[in-house]
């Protein structure tokens, strides 16, 4: 019902919004979006236009990042960087080895991006969509053309996830028929890193493939890694209309873990880490076939069929910070690790089609599909592992978890952009999810005794709705966008860390919706733009309240996991690229100068959600009853801001960014001092500036430079309670790379 008043309300605030210019962003070819991109800014981000792959952008807010037409540091992934031309991304920096991208929008987690749809080239590459969906796979983004990033929009589309959308596209050759690329790197801590990569098009035939392979000892004591990352793609083209490819990504790496510290620890000295045996590694594999036909001049087909199999391996001393990892003198050895594994096999097939008719002399265009998909995680946790510091997954003995996870999936979806006018356009959806996840195994093991996870099934039928408007206002226009998603119960709601714990049976999905409401597009040559508000609501979030057992306080508590309430996240998105040297008709001659930022005000509360806590001791213990509404939802900034300046002359380009970020609370209580642990408290507002570099010169060949935390800021962007060590994590000090490239 709150959905239904929303829409009306919406719908009777906005009248009139807008598409993009039709002549140059209609069609689905990519030629379309660069038409686009040179109309609007030299910068990004860029925009989609009205419809792009078998898939409608009308109406919703969407970002494209060219990482071709940035300067940032690419080899080590800095997302600070990369994702500083897209408002309200909050990003988690758990080291510095860029392995892990870990992003959120509109105050939700950036927890391996999990709160987005992860894509790449179009299809998933999380664990498990539904059931587990933590991004631990990212390309290396000297591999990556573009980053597309959709709003709330996208859940009627892509799935019904609160963040949006977030695709990572690939490189391709299609002008030669050989190319070769690389791109070198050194840097602090040893940092040595080689991308290479060879494509090219022969007839119908094109093909593409690249590793690429990074070390280092890391800023962080105990933080050196190593991964490599290849990936090859071959494509046959039937004819002009119809094209078959196939490719495949393989990724290992093994990172070590410096762990979380103590507020005292981090002010004394933030590069210290007191573990060195805790390690992480996740093998990953993704395969892909993608079928493209245009059947007619008015209807294009897209089948696409990927499976993964992967793996999530930890292992490590994982006592919070305060708790010394030392020789046990009964023993004369170091305690007994704990080792966690994960395993991971999924598949799926998505099938995309845009129908293009006329309604008088106007076009319309309706997209629809339908998605299949099923995953299987095997997790096995709480397994004692060695006393010894390498990257030893050995256990002494069974895990004492060992839980099996099945997902099924089936959708639905439609939206269909109708032209009112030649400016106004009004694009209604609907996706339709089924989603059934069981679960079965061994949840613990008591006294010797396996401790039997009842076997559990949930079964969903959820349809969701939405609708967007744009209208055109010569090179601008006005968008909204309204539109259902939610978030389905996932296996860590299902398996507490506790086996004392109950899980409500009729625990339900989080629901809720995205609303957007801006102003976009360019002004003559000197100015672009994107300001818009939004309103995210999350309901039915999961919780724990504390009861007694039986109701007698003599028997002790047990804690009772169950929907408890709701979350609003609301705010202001803006981006704002000014070029100056046009603006004031400066002589080329002395280069370009572009000004950007991206300001975001984001207001994250509770409104009801009942708490407990337990006070005294048995059998006189007393459970007080409370409610977070108000209080500020954790891992939620209040405002995310970045300034930058870009100077462009012939083969040379530089960028100078600076971003805020405000402070963060890090539980639902909102505890403002540290605990002694390092697990809880607040972390502080910081500033962290950045220069990156790029010099091309005799045609082929690159330099690029660049410094990242330019001012050695001391800041965190997190606290752990677990993974990747218990405490606050420090983000990186000052460090450089220069880099040496060639493309022929």
């Amino acid at each position: 019902m709150k959905f239904t008043y929303s829409l009306i309300a919406l719908l009777l605030t906005v009248t009139v919004y807008s598409q993009e210019n039709q002549q140059t962003m209609v069609g689905d070819s990519v030629n379309v979006l660069k038409e686009v991109t040179i109309l609007q800014s030299t910068q990004s981000p860029e925009r989609m236009p009205e419809t792009l792959d078998n898939v409608i952008y009308s109406g919703k807010k969407n970002e494209v990042i060219k990482l071709s037409s940035i300067q940032a540091n690419l080899t080590t992934n800095n997302a600070r960087e990369v994702f500083s031309r897209i408002p309200g991304v909050s990003i988690w920096e758990n080291d510095g080895s860029g392995i892990q991208i870990n992003v959120g929008v509109r105050g939700l987690s950036p927890n391996r991006s999990w709160e987005l749809n992860t894509r790449q080239n179009g299809y998933d590459i999380s664990s498990d969509v539904f059931g587990y969906p933590e991004a631990y796979y990212n390309p290396p983004l000297e591999a990556v053309e573009s980053i597309e990033m959709v709003r709330g929009g996208a859940s009627l589309q892509f799935g019904p996830q609160f963040g949006g959308m977030l695709n990572y596209k690939l490189k391709r050759e299609t002008k030669k028929k050989f190319s070769f690329e690389t791109q070198n790197t050194v840097g602090s801590y040893n940092l040595a890193s080689s991308y290479n990569a060879i494509g090219g098009k022969a007839g119908k035939f094109s093909y593409y493939a690249y590793n690429h392979s990074r070390s280092a000892d890391g800023w962080r004591d105990n933080s050196a890694y190593s991964i490599r990352n290849s990936y090859i793609f071959l494509g046959y083209d039937f004819s002009k209309k119809t094209n078959l490819s196939i490719e495949y990504t393989n990724m290992n790496y093994a990172m070590q873990q410096a762990g979380g510290l103590t507020d005292e620890q981090f002010k004394t000295n933030p590069q210290q880490s007191l573990r060195n045996r805790n390690w992480f590694g996740a093998p990953w594999n993704i395969l892909a076939l993608n079928f493209d036909t245009k059947i007619n001049d008015k209807l294009s087909s897209n089948t696409k069929i990927f499976g993964l199999i992967g793996q999530r391996n930890s292992v490590g001393f994982t006592a919070t910070p305060n708790v010394q990892d030392v020789i046990d003198p009964t023993t004369n050895d170091f305690a007994n690790r704990r080792v966690d594994r994960d395993f991971y096999t999924n598949f799926g097939l998505e099938n995309r089609n845009l129908f293009k008719y006329s309604i008088g002399k106007i076009d319309n265009n309706l997209a629809f599909g339908a998605r299949l998909y099923r995953a299987n995680t095997q997790r096995q946790q709480n397994g004692r592992g060695t006393t010894g510091a390498d990257f030893d997954l050995t256990i002494v003995n069974r895990y004492a978890r060992d839980l099996n996870f099945f997902t099924e999936n089936i959708a639905f979806f439609a939206e269909n952009q109708i032209k009112i006018s030649p400016k106004f356009s009004v694009t209604p959806g609907i996706r339709y999810e089924y989603i059934n996840s069981t679960g079965e195994g061994r949840f613990g093991i008591n006294a010797g005794n396996d401790v039997p996870f009842e076997a559990t099934e949930i079964t969903r039928n959820q349809p969701l709705f939405g609708l967007g408007m744009e209208y055109k206002l010569r090179t601008t226009n006005l968008y909204a966008n309204i539109t259902q998603a939610y978030r389905p119960v996932l296996f860590s709601d299902l398996t507490p860390p506790a086996v004392t714990d109950i899980i409500d049976p009729n625990l339900r999905d989080a629901s809720g919706f995205n609303a957007d409401i801006g102003y976009r597009g360019a002004i003559k040559n000197y100015l672009s733009f994107d300001v818009s508000l939004f309103y995210l609501s999350y309901t039915n979030r999961i919780g724990g309240i504390r009861q007694f057992t039986n109701n007698d306080p003599a028997q002790g508590t047990f804690l009772f996991r169950t929907n408890l309430g709701e979350t609003i996240n609301k705010g202001l998105e803006s981006f704002v690229n000014f070029n100056l040297s046009n603006f004031l008709k400066i002589d080329k001659s002395i280069g370009s100068l572009d000004a950007f930022t991206t300001l975001s005000f984001i207001d994250s509360r509770y409104t009801d959600f009942p708490i407990s806590t337990i006070q005294g001791d048995a059998p006189n213990e007393e459970i007080t009853e409370g409610n977070l509404d108000g209080n500020q939802v954790e891992n939620s900034p209040r405002y995310i801001h970045n300034f930058g300046l870009n100077w462009q002359k012939n083969s040379f380009s530089t960028t100078l960014q600076y971003r805020m970020t405000g402070d963060i609370f890090t539980d639902a209580n909102n505890t403002s001092a540290a605990s002694t642990n390092g697990v809880t408290g607040v972390i502080a507002a910081y500033n962290v500036m950045d220069i990156s570099a790029e010099y091309s010169f005799l045609k082929h060949y690159n330099m690029r430079f660049g410094i990242n935390n330019l001012t050695n800021e001391t800041y965190a962007t997190r606290r752990a309670s677990g993974y990747p060590g218990p405490g606050i994590l420090p983000g990186e000090g000052r460090t450089f790379f220069l880099s040496i490239g060639a493309k022929f």
